[in-house]
C-alpha cells in the first residue's frame, strides 16, 4: 500500500526519497503503462509547483501520449518539435527556463511557463521521453535535472519487458 509522504529533509534528501520510491513501486512489474502510470503520480505528488508530468512514447515515428497527470495533452508530437520533440531527437535533456523563447514551443496548455523533458532510452532505443511542465518561469534546476534524470534510469533497468 501506498502513502503520500511529506517530504522533510534537503531537497537531495527528498529526491532520494522518491527514487527509493519509485523503485519500490515498478519493482518486479513488467507492465511498461502501469509502471509510467505510477511513475507519472509518483511526480505529480511530489513535485511543488508542477501542473503537467507525464510521458510521451516513441512509436518508431513520432512521440504519441502515453500515462500522465495534468490537463488534458497534445496526442501526437513530431520528432524536432517543440521541447519534447527536440529532447527525443537529441537524446538529451532539455531544461527551458521560458518556453515561450523556445522556437516551435507546443502550447498544449496556456499556463505552462516553463518545462525539463527528460529522454527515456534503454538498450540505446528511444523509449520516449518524460514531459514535466510548471507554470513558473525558471522552475527546474540543476538539481531536478540531475534527480530526474537518476529518475528515468530506475525507470529503465526496472523495465525488462521494452
Amino acid at each position: 500500500m501506498f502513502q503520500a509522504d511529506q517530504y522533510n529533509g534537503t531537497r537531495h534528501e527528498q529526491y532520494e526519497t522518491v527514487l527509493s520510491q519509485l523503485g519500490g513501486l515498478i519493482h518486479g512489474e513488467p507492465n511498461l503503462i502501469a509502471n509510467l502510470a505510477n511513475a507519472s503520480a509518483l511526480l505529480g505528488q511530489f513535485l511543488k509547483d508542477v501542473n503537467w508530468v507525464g510521458f510521451y512514447l516513441f512509436d518508431g515515428t513520432e512521440l504519441v501520449l502515453g500515462p500522465f497527470q495534468g490537463l488534458p495533452a497534445c496526442i501526437r508530437i513530431p520528432l524536432g518539435r517543440g521541447v519534447c520533440g527536440t529532447s527525443a531527437q537529441e537524446r538529451r535533456t532539455l531544461v527551458v527556463e521560458d518556453v515561450h523563447a523556445f522556437p516551435g514551443h507546443i502550447a498544449c496548455d496556456a499556463a505552462s511557463n516553463s518545462e525539463i523533458v527528460i529522454p527515456v532510452i534503454k538498450n540505446d532505443q528511444l523509449i520516449g521521453v518524460l514531459d514535466i511542465d510548471s507554470p513558473l518561469k525558471g522552475r527546474f534546476d540543476e538539481l531536478d535535472k540531475e534527480y530526474l534524470e537518476k529518475f528515468v534510469q530506475v525507470l529503465t533497468k526496472e523495465l525488462a519487458a521494452i
